[in-house]
């Protein structure tokens, strides 16, 4: 029968020291004195999750997105040389931080019918997402 508890710990020969819950209470106390994890920012996020699809400059290619250099103040549906969904194509609105929240949190509640599949569920990636498009302007 295995007798080990709880924050047991054991040396090279295998014996067995018993600190108990003290040992363990100690070890979390450790674990929890780690520096916070700093969030990704604005930029490395747009690389992770926009930029397969998305260029930030007009120079590139078209990718299967339009590009999104300015896009603050745009236009929407208006990038020359790309061709757009029918709903985006006809979208009567310019982009503010407001519509770009929206349209990242679900662009087919924004425009219905819209092929963007990407949806973006917190609030803090996509804030700093829109942070970094405007710094683009």
């Amino acid at each position: 029968m295995d007798e080990r508890a709880l924050g047991d710990t054991h040396d090279r020969a295998g014996i067995v020291h018993r600190d108990g819950a003290d040992g363990a209470r100690r070890r979390c106390a450790d674990a929890q004195m780690l520096p916070a994890a700093k969030p990704p920012d604005g930029a490395t996020l747009f690389k992770q999750q926009c930029a397969v699809c998305h260029t930030t400059n007009l120079s590139d290619p078209m990718r299967q997105g339009p590009p999104l250099v300015r896009i603050v103040g745009r236009a929407a549906g208006k990038v020359e040389g790309f061709h757009y969904s029918d709903g985006l194509a006809k979208a009567d609105f310019t982009w503010d931080e407001a519509r770009l929240d929206a349209w990242l949190a679900n662009p087919q509640a924004v425009i219905p019918g819209v092929i963007m599949a990407y949806r973006q569920a917190r609030p803090d990636t996509r804030a700093a997402i829109i942070t970094y498009l405007k710094e683009l302007n």
